[in-house]
């Protein structure tokens, strides 16, 4: 049976969105997290094939961009109509490699968001800027198409960050190549084969593949731009490989997000919102909140109440419309959750829930860890632990909450809880992040620009800047 409807651009369901993916022999198997079941396999294309693509990518790239910003715009909302009409196969997918909950702010909310953000990436006006007109003097500034575009991913959001990637590229006028995560490779090119229903061929490809398929795509003479959002060690390797070539790059990169309380705050009205700003997507995002530095007149009322709220989220397998929580993607991130609460535990922090995962129980679960009275310098202080463990550190001043949220050379976002917005807001100018929430944490919005500063990389994304980013600047002037 074909599954596909290519009038409509439907699939039956989830297994018939994954027939359409699935190489007709060979392969890799992908794994569910939460339960260790093979969710299917994934073909292990080369450099070859990647050179390929990118070549279609280049041939169709100018047919594309004259579609103008309209047209392009018309095409993007059909696409979003095609991730609605295919939602629930899409989040089913989804939840079952990447093992977070069907329910929550997890794999239902990730497709919705992606249908989201292509509609407003396509609503955003972009029209030539004159820059000057007086003296006899006229310079406008305009922004064309780069030309192909490569994409490099995550495992933690798939789908959304793709979309974060490919939306704003294809509405300036360019095509993309995308390489996804070894870890999550079915979740992007289901979403490809969605979007490929209403996109021209060559416009979007997915080139599934290892290291050498990446430092390739980074170093393409074809590729004009490079966006990636991953650890800052892969980021660094990205900036060497397409030295050469001196692509353009947005990078966002890793994150080690304070949070600052300040004694103001009211410890039961904040609560959830500190749960979630920690613990979305089991914490596996890179703008969660992953250090929390509370005052000491609240401290234990704030520990209190987070650990409440931590005791009653249920985790388990994605598909269980209960859970709101799941596991770790993968064995290399449960052992680095496994370390860093170890030392935690070992330099005498205080685990106020959590800790002690279930080594009998099939999948990567860790349990939700808070752990408290623990020094600023400690690993997993210090390190960006990207799991359910947050540390919370007790202060006395402002001055030293903000030096502590200052001493990483992480700096993608922070956050600053408070009853007084203009104090808060006060203190948010201090902390060095490239993204300050007031009363929230990681709450990003398609429409206000998003980066990091430090080591969180560089470049914009979302809104009219983000998409800015994906074209060439050119000033043209002359006499008025």
């Amino acid at each position: 049976m074909n599954v596909e409807s290519t009038k409509q651009g439907t699939f039956a369901d989830a297994a018939g969105l994954l027939a359409a993916i699935q190489p007709t022999a060979g392969g890799r198997d992908i794994k569910d997290p939460a339960t260790g079941e093979v969710v299917g396999r994934v073909a292990e294309p080369g450099v070859a094939e990647l050179d390929a693509a990118i070549e279609a990518a280049r041939a169709a790239q100018p047919a594309w961009a004259a579609r103008g910003h309209d047209g392009r715009r018309t095409l993007l909302n059909l696409a979003a109509d095609a991730i609605e009409a295919n939602a629930e196969a899409l989040a089913e997918l989804l939840s079952r490699e990447q093992g977070k909950p069907l329910n929550g702010p997890n794999a239902r909310f990730e497709v919705g968001a992606c249908a989201a953000w292509l509609r407003t990436t396509a609503s955003f006006e972009l029209e030539p800027e004159t820059i000057v007109e007086e003296d006899g003097t006229y310079a406008q500034l305009f922004y064309r198409p780069l030309g192909v575009v490569g994409a490099i991913g995550p495992w933690n959001w798939p789908m959304m960050i793709s979309t974060w990637q490919l939306a704003p590229a294809l509405r300036m006028g360019n095509t993309v190549v995308m390489k996804p995560s070894e870890y999550t490779p079915l979740s992007v090119l289901a979403l490809a084969k969605v979007l490929n229903t209403v996109l021209p061929a060559g416009v979007l490809a997915v080139v599934p593949g290892g290291p050498d398929v990446g430092k390739r795509l980074a170093g393409h003479p074809d590729i004009a731009k490079v966006m990636f959002t991953g650890s800052t060690a892969t980021g660094k390797a990205i900036i060497r490989s397409s030295a050469d070539t001196v692509k353009r790059l947005t990078l966002e990169l890793g994150g080690n997000d304070a949070g600052v309380v300040l004694s103001d705050a009211d410890p039961a009205a904040i609560a959830e919102d500190l749960f979630w700003g920690a613990f979305i997507n089991t914490g596996q995002t890179c703008a969660a909140l992953k250090r929390l530095y509370v005052h000491e007149d609240i401290y234990d009322q704030v520990c209190e109440a987070l650990t409440g709220l931590a005791r009653r989220m249920p985790m388990g397998v994605g598909l269980d419309e209960n859970n709101v929580l799941g596991p770790l993607q993968n064995k290399a991130q449960f052992d680095i959750i496994a370390r860093l609460v170890q030392a935690a535990k070992d330099s005498g922090a205080r685990v106020l829930t959590g800790g002690n995962p279930d080594e009998n129980q099939p999948g990567y679960f860790y349990p939700v860890t808070l752990v408290a009275d623990i020094d600023n310098d400690n690993p997993l202080v210090a390190e960006e632990q990207f799991g359910p463990a947050l540390p919370i550190i007790k202060y006395s001043t402002v001055d030293e909450a903000v030096q502590m949220a200052n001493g990483l050379d992480a700096g993608l976002g922070a956050s600053v809880w408070s009853s007084d917005t203009a104090k808060a807001r006060e203190v948010a100018a201090r902390i060095e992040a490239g993204t300050v929430w007031i009363n929230k944490h990681g709450a990003v919005d398609p429409r206000v620009p998003f980066g990091g500063v430090k080591q969180s990389g560089y470049g914009l994304e979302f809104g009219v800047e983000g998409l800015k980013h994906l074209g060439a600047p050119q000033v043209i002037t002359g006499a008025s």
